[in-house]
């Protein structure tokens, strides 16, 4: 049997049940669940999502969160949420029950206890056929390859990525748009800092774009189902399909120069390369590489990822990451038929290879593994279906 082959041809049916009531939370509510209580990943859907431009956000070292703007009613009410503005809380993938809204929105059910790893149709290990697609990528350049032949085939005529600010050297990570061959490798490779690829939403429309793709962190991929599943409004609509990137953590910015500079003297303009196997992998301009404990970098956790759950990037339509044995191959996670479509259809036209993902049967051993340690951070005064598959008391004290 071929991989295009062992892909299902059906999937549950998708579905958006009626809501229960009518939807009141507003600012006030977002602030106090979420914002304050350690929630907040920093994925800014609240920031896009809200009409009257209140809510600000700053992308620095030691921030990635937002806040309220108004002076009106102080940082923890808002003005036109008292007016009956709710943009703000129906857009947050981590307000009250956000994942089994976005898996009822995506898969028509919830998911299992046994689904650590969120909902999904198979398991693939993937890479692009392209040479220079996959040199320029990360860990067998999948992302960069699916965006590419997208904008080519009319999926997409644009992508919410990150890029690298400032000239070579710069590896502080900005929200940006794709929209060629060029712009997307470009964007390729990991930054393991924090960039929230929705604020590049505004770009987008400024650029008249109506069909995006959005490339984000796994807290990312949450955003779009649940604006979709709470009916928050036209933002929602352009995001046309949604890449997930396998993620346990990112860093704060400061840990270029207060660890890899201070301690070991690696200057992060000289740092060519970066990637996480068990450790921090670090290749230098002049061809040295550096391997950093990662119990030393957990100092540095940014504070949106103390408490986040989703390893998987569990409501994408494709969720990718570089781990396992198979360093130049990205496991890849199916799980909508979208996401199907295009990967089946990728795989035809010959722009990527594939392979069964119980070649590594590792990378499917610590996926599973990653995303229940990561799921049992989510604590128990919050929703308690995030839990669910979890032995009571289980607690992460990464």
């Amino acid at each position: 049997m071929t991989v295009t082959e062992s892909l299902p041809a059906e999937g549950p049916a998708g579905g958006t049940p009626a809501p229960s009531g009518r939807w009141t939370f507003q600012w006030k509510e977002l602030y106090e669940e979420v914002i304050t209580s350690g929630l907040c990943t920093g994925c800014a859907g609240c920031v896009i999502a809200c009409p009257h431009d209140v809510i600000g956000y700053k992308h620095e070292s030691g921030q990635y969160r937002p806040f309220h703007l108004e002076e009106e009613l102080g940082a923890d009410n808002c003005i036109h949420g008292e007016k009956g503005c709710t943009s703000c809380t129906r857009a947050c993938p981590r307000f009250r029950s956000w994942e089994v809204e976005a898996d009822e929105h995506l898969f028509g059910r919830a998911r299992q206890p046994d689904e650590m790893a969120g909902v999904f149709k198979d398991v693939v290990l993937c890479r692009a056929s392209d040479d220079f697609v996959y040199e320029h990528g990360q860990d067998g350049g999948l992302v960069s390859a699916i965006l590419i032949w997208c904008l080519q085939n009319g999926y997409i005529d644009g992508a919410l990525v990150s890029f690298l600010e400032g000239d070579k050297g710069g590896w502080k990570a900005r929200p940006g748009v794709a929209t060629n061959n060029d712009e997307v490798l470009a964007s390729a490779g990991s930054r393991y800092t924090y960039s929230a690829n929705t604020l590049a939403y505004g770009e987008a429309q400024e650029k008249g774009l109506s069909k995006l793709a959005l490339v984000g962190m796994s807290c990312q991929t949450s955003v779009g189902p649940v604006m979709w599943h709470r009916k928050v409004g036209k933002v929602a609509k352009p995001i046309k399909l949604n890449i997930g990137l396998l993620c346990s953590k990112s860093f704060d910015d400061a840990l270029f120069d207060e660890l890899f500079w201070v301690k070991y003297g690696l200057a992060k303009d000289q740092i060519k390369k970066m990637n996480i196997k068990g450790v921090f992998q670090l290749w230098m301009e002049n061809g040295d590489y550096h391997e950093v404990n990662l119990k030393e970098c957990h100092a540095w956790t940014r504070e949106g990822c103390k408490l986040c759950p989703d390893f998987a990037a569990e409501h994408a339509d494709i969720s990718t990451g570089g781990i396992g044995d198979a360093t130049d191959w990205t496991l890849t996670i199916v799980r909508s038929e979208l996401g199907r479509e295009i990967i089946v259809r990728m795989l035809q036209d010959g722009v990527i290879e594939a392979k069964p993902g119980d070649a590594d049967p590792g990378a499917i051993k610590l996926m599973h593994k990653l995303a229940e340690k990561s799921r049992s951070r989510w604590p128990d005064w919050a929703n308690v279906e995030v839990r669910a598959g979890l032995a009571v008391g289980a607690k992460n004290d990464d």
